[in-house]
């Protein structure tokens, strides 16, 4: 009978312990777990999976990455709010040549949401925090040199696409009188049919 109650005690303690354990794996699982949005149309990584060999070099991951809202948020603001822009580079500094994927490859920075929204002011207040300018940004602010080495180094470029699909002759337009010459250019190597640039217009009002 005492070895049967024996039994029975071992029996409930393992017991016990199995379902704590359990419960704490679960919990500290969830803790760790990536938390995931209630936006269905929030941002999602397509799936992946390598049909090749991972590169040998292993990354140590040894600093946290910026966090992925606060880059969106800053990109964002590049578009029309220097004061944002000032203060969230105030408190990230990591954030200044951060690059968010809007979806399918979509790639865009903060200066590159500044370039092709003509906000010159937020442009020139990112390249003085060591921003890293491109053939874009160049064309907005009517920096002819550049863009014609450029375009002579690689004249394909003429075709280049930035940010959300806008071309070099977009850029051009935005940049307004400041780029004239650059967009006189760019017809000249390549003439394209120039569209109203819609928010300029509201500008205007």
């Amino acid at each position: 009978m005492s070895q049967t109650n024996i039994s029975r005690r071992k029996f409930a303690a393992a017991t016990s312990l199995g379902l704590v354990t359990a419960c704490t794996q679960r919990s500290f699982a969830n803790q760790h777990a990536p938390s995931q949005t209630a936006d269905k149309d929030g941002p999602r990584e397509a799936i992946f999976e390598r049909d090749y060999d991972a590169p040998s070099f292993k990354p140590s991951w040894k600093k946290p990455q910026v966090n992925r809202t606060m880059a969106q948020d800053f990109v964002i603001y590049a578009h029309s709010d220097l004061p944002m822009v000032k203060k969230l580079l105030s408190r990230e500094p990591g954030l200044l040549n951060a690059t968010l994927d809007w979806g399918g490859g979509d790639w865009e920075t903060a200066l590159g949401g500044a370039s092709h929204m003509g906000r010159r002011d937020i442009v020139a207040y990112l390249l003085e925090q060591g921003g890293r300018p491109d053939i874009f940004c160049f064309t907005m602010l009517g920096m002819l040199a550049p863009v014609q080495s450029m375009l002579k180094f690689q004249p394909s470029l003429i075709d280049a696409k930035g940010p959300h699909g806008f071309s070099l002759h977009f850029h051009a337009q935005v940049g307004q009188e400041n780029s004239k010459d650059v967009l006189d250019y760019l017809q000249s190597v390549k003439e394209v049919e120039l569209r109203p640039v819609p928010f300029l217009r509201k500008k205007k009002k």
